[in-house]
């Protein structure tokens, strides 16, 4: 199976894919070689992750026509 394009992911599984390259190179089985794929791996992905987040965050500002008075606040999911 081809692996895919770090920026052809979902966030969703680009963040799964980083959370299993952790765990494997935390485990301490791979070869230096492997790690260093691996960590280039991790890094392709962390970055594609956050481009995605920015656009994110751009659609956000964009929906809330950047008016000051509609300022982005922290989600509490506790809320009740």
């Amino acid at each position: 199976m081809a692996t895919k394009k770090p920026e052809n992911l979902s966030f969703e599984q680009a963040l799964s894919e980083l959370s299993t390259i952790v765990a494997q190179m935390e485990q301490g089985d791979l070869s230096l070689e492997q790690s260093l794929k691996q960590f280039e791996r991790g890094i392709a992905l962390a970055n594609a992750s956050s481009n995605k987040l920015q656009q994110a965050e751009q659609k956000v500002s964009i929906l809330m026509g950047n008016n000051e008075k509609s300022a982005l606040t922290d989600f509490d999911n506790d809320m009740e």
